[in-house]
């Protein structure tokens, strides 16, 4: 591949890379690796990660979950490793669907793209629904299900408009969200683990007969945490999203996914044990008495005066989180339009006078808010969160997996900036293994990790879920056979790998 101008002033050379993939400039490219980071810090930011996690954790595995949280990060930063050298060499939005493009079949790497982005847009629709209840609970009130998913609806065009407006003022409205985050969070971490710590360390060490309680053995109450866990360290995969809107990308992109990755992985890491050795009493969270144990370390602590300050912290969170998360999926719904294989491509493709892709945020916006009448009934709900953990690394397993095999056939070998050498063959494996693993544990049905009579899809939520949006994916590929509307060569002359198509093609 031609060599193209690099560095900080190369925004000719930027434009030159993404022609010679054949793309014109559309998006208005003027983030920074600073704005990049944001971008993947918010999607999963430590508050909302830590949310997601810390109350099943400690309920199925007791105090002794934190050490969940490692291996998650290690595995997800062997993805990393495969992501960083597919993002030098191909800085495009819509990641894993044109990178997949150009290893495998086009019909594998558009249901790889279908999968991803049915992921991401129905996993808005929950972000905006667990945002919902901390507006009530701002004001003391109890809402109704219909009340959640009406505040629910107004969280979803609210961060529309901000989309709407452009990368630069979505950047700023980011950026103001996980600065206020960032510093409350590590602030209020430190303080509880230095200040406030009402338990000696060998507390996580112990399981408090928390699987014994929940009905599984150790292992299984561990491998549990773990596939709820892997969920609060994929946030870097947003800064992929906006590669085509970052200056000097092919070297920044890389770069700022592993400030992402780690950086919300030391916080969260950093919260979780402060929560634990803070909270007066990790018994009554794992009988269930306690339903939200870092609000009852936070306020317990610090006084009844840092519930309404916290409430707020946690609500900028998931405004930030969601506003990120959004423009990711309109971003690589417009990946997808401009090659004219998604539903409405010619609508869907289209970018306003901010530069903003407008008919993928609005296609996102009207997919994600359709799901959202889920909430008037708990376990439906329930049944979409569950389905968004195992579809986000289905196709983290697909991309690593084509991206192995290539480098096995020798018809793939990094010409980026990044490259791991003889060492990317062994990392990429270890991704491989990993996320497979995920997948398996993510969609292995559990009764321990839905709640307390929960219907019987609601525990196979993952698997039916997944299994629903790849049939409704290939039944889209047998009719309209958008693959064939593909270029018969990836600009840059990379080889297919066809034999990973699916079958049915």
């Amino acid at each position: 591949m031609t060599e193209l101008p690099s560095g900080p002033d190369s925004e000719a050379g930027d434009a030159a890379r993404l022609e010679a993939l054949g793309y014109q400039q559309e998006l208005r490219r003027s983030l920074n690796i600073l704005g990049n980071i944001s971008m993947g810090f918010a999607v999963v930011s430590p508050v909302v990660g830590l949310y997601a996690v810390a109350q099943v954790g400690m309920s199925i595995a007791g105090t002794a979950w934190v050490w969940a949280l490692p291996i998650c990060l290690l595995g997800q930063a062997l993805v990393v490793c495969v992501y960083s050298e597919l993002a030098s060499q191909w800085p495009l939005a819509g990641g894993a669907y044109q990178w997949s493009r150009r290893l495998a079949s086009p019909a594998f790497a558009w249901l790889s793209g279908w999968m991803w982005q049915f992921a991401v847009m129905f996993a808005n629709t929950t972000v905006a629904y667990l945002a919902s209840p901390w507006v009530f609970a701002l004001f003391g009130v109890t809402p109704t299900p219909a009340q959640l998913v009406f505040v629910s609806l107004g969280f979803m065009l609210f961060c529309t408009l901000v989309n709407a407006y452009g990368i630069n003022f979505l950047r700023w409205f980011v950026t103001l969200g996980i600065a206020a985050e960032a510093v409350a969070s590590v602030i209020v971490g430190v303080s509880l683990l230095l200040v406030f710590r009402q338990h000696g360390f060998a507390l996580l060490t112990t399981t408090l007969h928390a699987p014994a309680t929940a009905g599984t053995s150790t292992i299984g109450a561990f491998l549990a945490v773990i596939a709820v866990g892997g969920w609060a360290f994929i946030g870097f995969d947003a800064c992929v999203s906006t590669a085509e809107e970052t200056k000097d990308a092919a070297r920044q992109v890389p770069r700022a996914m592993w400030w992402a990755l780690l950086s919300v992985g030391s916080v969260v890491i950093l919260n979780a044990v402060a929560v634990e050795l803070a909270n007066p009493s990790p018994a009554a969270v794992v009988a269930g008495k306690d339903l939200d144990p870092v609000t009852t370390a936070v306020v317990s602590n610090f006084g009844g005066w840092a519930d309404k300050p916290f409430v707020i912290v946690v609500l900028i969170s998931f405004t930030a989180c969601l506003m990120a998360s959004q423009g990711g999926a309109a971003r690589g719904l417009y990946s997808l339009a401009r090659d004219d294989v998604f539903p409405f491509s010619k609508h869907v493709r289209k970018v306003n006078g901010h530069k903003a892709p407008i008919g993928g945020l609005v296609a996102a916006t009207v997919i994600s808010c359709a799901a959202l009448p889920l909430g008037l009934k708990s376990a439906a709900m329930g049944s979409l969160i569950t389905f968004g953990s195992a579809a986000t690394f289905v196709p983290f397993f697909l991309l690593t997996l084509v991206t192995l095999v290539a480098r096995l056939r020798g018809t793939w070998k990094p010409s980026g900036q990044v490259g791991h050498g003889r060492w990317g063959t062994l990392l990429n494996a270890l991704a491989v293994g990993w996320t497979g693993l995920e997948v398996i544990n993510i969609c292995w049905p559990r009764t321990i990790l839905a709640p307390p009579g929960a219907p019987w899809y609601q525990v196979w939520a993952a698997l039916l879920g997944v299994g629903i949006v790849t049939l409704a994916g290939l039944l889209y590929l047998l009719v309209r056979r958008p693959h064939e509307r593909m270029r018969d060569e990836p600009a840059d002359g990379a080889h297919r790998l066809d034999e990973l198509a699916p079958a049915v093609v």
